[in-house]
């Protein structure tokens, strides 16, 4: 990520009022950083523009605080206003390389991608990091593209000279077989979000992950 501060991709968590529990935002994303939440990334689809910005200027006094990189999914006008560390599209969203040049040359860029063509591509456009998936079947987000499985996110990881972050369907089961595979991190939704005891669920994620890598 030429001079940019490292990251560690490790638990990335991301935000989804559907899945919460009634919980807010901060409630959820401070307990999941209480448990090892390296990474936070909020995404919010269905709120006005104010809301959010109002939600996101909340994350980033609690992440900075953690000394956590919060990014905003896909709106780069919230990710702007409240100063957060990056923004991540999606292959629907912004094109990477016109994010790439209204963010500047300082913020991070995360890019989702299916396979090793949008992955190469993402690279060539800015990105700093990859959200590579679904790699399993994941009730997150229903339009998805089909599963790459282990094979798919082993071949990205394999080609790409940028950390990958496994997305879609990761859990307890197969966090330790994303790192394995090559991934620098996992990046969950309902495993965390959706958990009665968010810390126990970040905390756990988070040792598998730990333990993985020790393995590789």
């Amino acid at each position: 990520m030429q001079s940019k501060t490292p990251i560690d991709w490790s638990l990335y968590v991301v935000t989804d009022a559907g899945l919460s529990r009634g919980r807010s935002h901060l409630a959820v994303i401070e307990a999941a950083i209480a448990g090892g939440a390296t990474v936070v990334q909020y995404r919010e689809k269905a709120a006005s523009t104010r809301q959010m910005i109002a939600e996101a200027q909340v994350l980033r006094e609690l992440t900075r605080r953690a000394g956590v990189p919060l990014i905003v999914n896909d709106r780069l006008d919230v990710a702007l206003a409240i100063d957060a560390d990056g923004v991540h599209v999606g292959q629907d969203d912004m094109p990477a390389a016109v994010a790439r040049r209204l963010i500047g040359p300082d913020k991070l860029l995360g890019v989702s991608a299916a396979n090793l063509a949008e992955a190469m591509q993402a690279v060539q456009n800015g990105a700093d990091y990859l959200g590579v998936g679904p790699v399993f079947a994941t009730p997150t987000k229903p339009d998805a593209a089909p599963p790459i499985g282990m094979e798919g996110l082993r071949e990205i990881c394999r080609h790409v000279p940028l950390p990958v972050v496994a997305i879609g369907g990761i859990n307890a089961t197969n966090a330790a077989a994303a790192i394995a595979a090559g991934a620098q991190g996992i990046a969950v939704v309902s495993a965390v979000v959706a958990a009665e005891d968010v810390v126990a669920a970040a905390r756990q994620l988070r040792a598998l992950v730990a333990a993985a890598r020790q393995r590789a």
